[in-house]
């Protein structure tokens, strides 16, 4: 999720990329001329001046390390030509966040003939708080001028953030609440939660058959990364256990199970569930399978559990 540091500073954050090459003293590959290895080090040399103004908040400092008419492109697209326009860009950031701090990684420095260099990387830019922070890598291009070297052209890119267990598992959302089915023989009643760590929801299986108790389960189902698909794993206490691979089609799901019972016997089943609304869904089991004998398919409402009265 891109903070407002990382909207403000889409542009800015072009020219901090560059801070990456501060730490790569010994991750830099070597060419194989003693002489692109200097270069490598003069190009290091000048990320650290970079380094040092961003630090210190020093806008024209940072300025002075590009050509005359350098170009920062940020990750949408929008190029900001030249050293006034840079200076300016720098100035605005460090007045809205002051003390902002730098982290880098997985850097790189290509020379390319004589007097071009090539850097690319992955910076982290943090405010002086430490609540908010900007991921982005960058490609940018240096040249040499006599003994200097300078920045030509920095483009910045938006670093995709890794996709967690609970953000894949945010699809079956609408499942968290306590639930209740109900035919002219059996009763179910079940409630549905997050997991402490977000990362899996859990259900809780009540079933009674005629006002008896009949079976308890509990479920765990979370986000295969290997398949890409969500799972989940039941046990029951009668001691049966059965797991399943969930797959979405459209706005249903349809959950293909297996099933070991207490007698060694094995069975499966294809279950579809369909939301009817907020408060509402289907679920249809098809394909009955136990040991070798074919069950009758069946349909059922589950309804959302109203909230308990207020004394």
């Amino acid at each position: 999720m891109r903070t407002r540091l990382s909207q403000f500073t889409a542009a800015f954050v072009t020219l901090s990329l560059l801070f990456v090459v501060h730490s790569m003293a010994n991750a830099a590959e070597p060419t194989p001329s003693g002489n692109g290895t200097g270069k490598e080090q003069a190009v290091k040399q000048v990320c650290e001046k970079l380094v040092a103004a961003f630090n210190a908040g020093d806008a024209a400092a940072a300025t002075a390390l590009f050509v005359a008419d350098g170009e920062l492109t940020d990750d949408a697209g929008n190029v900001h030509k030249g050293k006034e326009a840079i200076e300016a860009l720098l100035k605005k950031f460090f007045e809205s966040f002051p003390g902002a701090q730098l982290a880098v990684d997985a850097e790189k420095i290509r020379v390319i003939g004589s007097s071009m260099a090539v850097q690319e990387g992955v910076q982290v830019i943090s405010t002086k708080d430490g609540t908010n922070h900007s991921i982005n890598a960058f490609t940018a291009v240096l040249s040499q001028q006599g003994d200097t070297w300078n920045y030509m052209t920095v483009q910045q890119f938006p670093e995709e953030e890794a996709v967690t267990p609970h953000d894949e598992l945010m699809q079956l959302e609408w499942l968290v609440g306590s639930w209740l089915s109900e035919d002219s023989d059996a009763l179910v009643s079940f409630n549905c939660k997050w997991s402490e760590d977000g990362n899996y929801l859990l259900v809780d299986y009540d079933s009674r058959v005629r006002g008896e108790s009949a079976i308890k389960s509990t479920q765990r189902i979370g986000w295969d990364p290997v398949t890409k698909r969500v799972r989940s794993w039941t046990f029951d206490s009668d001691g049966g256990f059965g797991e399943a691979v969930w797959t979405r089609v459209d706005q249903a799901w349809m959950i293909k199970s297996t099933l070991t019972v207490p007698d060694g016997s094995t069975g499966s089943a294809t279950i579809v569930i369909q939301p009817l609304g907020d408060d509402k869904y289907s679920m249809k089991g098809l394909d009955r399978i136990l040991g070798e004998e074919a069950r009758p398919d069946y349909e059922i409402t589950v309804v959302r559990k109203p909230p308990e009265p207020k004394n």
